[in-house]
């Protein structure tokens, strides 16, 4: 028995080498695997990359300084710290995050997981804090040949569209203008406090009314945070005729999508399809379309989504359209685990067999021994 105990420990010694190796093996051997939508996320990205590529390309032609310390890889889309149009603080690294134009390839997903499809209405709110992320919404829209209905709060927080010449208005209908977006917003308004620009002063408020006005745009200027946030339920309900709103994006912490900032901490970043029931301190347009059961995107805490859906955070250089997780994963090989699973199976049940088949001879020796011995007496 000591020897078949010696043999024991051996046998168990090699499965346990074969386990090693096998897991090493399927470990080691994993496959680039795209993930689902991949084509749309590409054409997404690219789409994206255009248009920041043209609006750099502008920007550089009219003479612009790009300040290559906040703006690292110059996409002329990093604003400036203050400027008379800057509304709230902003953080630079999340700007930074949000230039990146594989981004359009996080909507195209969350639109899909909504269960958006062709010629489905999606109302949207951008803000000027994140140019970046409104031109990836607007890649990913186009993409899936979405119809938008857009309502712009032109004040920007820190580093973001703050030029009070070149706010996301004039981004928006430069792109328009050179084909690259078929869509522009429908209706703005000053954004910040109250949705009217408190905090600003009056030249600040004045020449973001300027920029409304050059870019041709429904002012919203109501007297109280509630008119305006009706007055944009109201706009939404007009253009969409008679087709029902599948999906609500709302970009940054405008005022009057959230209502509250204190409702920022119960709206989770991302894709939501229902809220949890609350009293909240108050509804804003985001809130409101939650309560009828739309899909909500929300786009804030840029750099939580990035690590989400496998995108660096503030990269440089920027990346291409098609890389990170959102686009092609590690995964394991199918065909090698199984062929790895079934021959560890086959070993054990090998292993097992003989052991049991040993034990047995092994039991029906001892009475043939003990039977010779008492014949020897």
């Amino acid at each position: 028995m000591n020897n078949f105990s010696a043999g024991s420990k051996i046998v168990l010694s090699v499965l346990a080498l074969l386990a090693l190796m096998a897991f090493l093996a399927v470990e080691f051997q994993k496959e680039d695997v795209k993930l689902k939508w991949y084509d749309q996320k590409l054409e997404a990205a690219n789409l994206a990359k255009t248009a920041i590529d043209y609006l750099k390309e502008f920007r550089l032609q009219k003479g612009v300084f790009i300040d290559a310390i906040n703006d690292p890889n110059e996409t002329a889309l990093i604003g400036q710290d203050i400027t008379p149009i800057t509304t709230d603080r902003g953080n630079i690294e999340a700007k930074l995050t949000a230039t990146n134009p594989n981004f359009a390839a996080v909507l195209v997903e969350m639109l899909k997981k909504a269960g958006l499809e062709k010629n489905d209405v999606v109302a949207i709110s951008f803000t000027g804090s994140l140019p970046g992320l409104n031109i990836a919404v607007h890649a990913a829209i186009q993409t899936l040949d979405l119809k938008p209905i857009i309502i712009t709060s032109v004040g920007a927080s820190n580093w973001g569209a703050n030029d009070p010449y070149y706010t996301w208005l004039d981004m928006e209908k430069l792109l328009y203008d050179a084909r690259i977006f078929k869509n522009t917003s429908v209706a703005a308004s000053i954004g910040g406090g109250l949705d009217r620009g408190r905090g600003l002063s009056p030249e600040g408020r004045q020449l973001i009314v300027d920029a409304i006005e050059r870019n041709k745009v429904d002012f919203i200027n109501e007297e109280y945070l509630e008119k305006s946030i009706q007055r944009r339920m109201e706009i939404y309900d007009q253009h969409r005729k008679k087709s029902k709103i599948k999906a609500f994006i709302n970009v940054g912490g405008g005022i009057a999508s959230m209502g509250s900032t204190e409702n920022s901490q119960f709206v989770p970043s991302g894709l939501t399809m229902s809220l949890p029931m609350m009293n909240y301190p108050m509804r804003g347009v985001l809130i409101k379309m939650a309560e009828e059961n739309i899909p909500v995107i929300h786009l804030l805490n840029i750099n939580q989504l990035a690590k989400k859906y496998g995108l660096p955070i503030s990269p440089t250089p920027l990346p291409m359209p098609g890389e990170g997780e959102v686009f092609i994963q590690k995964r394991y090989s199918v065909i090698l685990t199984s062929a790895v699973t079934l021959f560890l199976t086959v070993a054990i049940a090998l292993v097992f067999f003989m052991e049991r088949k040993r034990h047995r001879l092994g039991t029906e020796q001892i009475p043939i021994q003990r039977k010779t011995n008492l014949d020897e007496i």
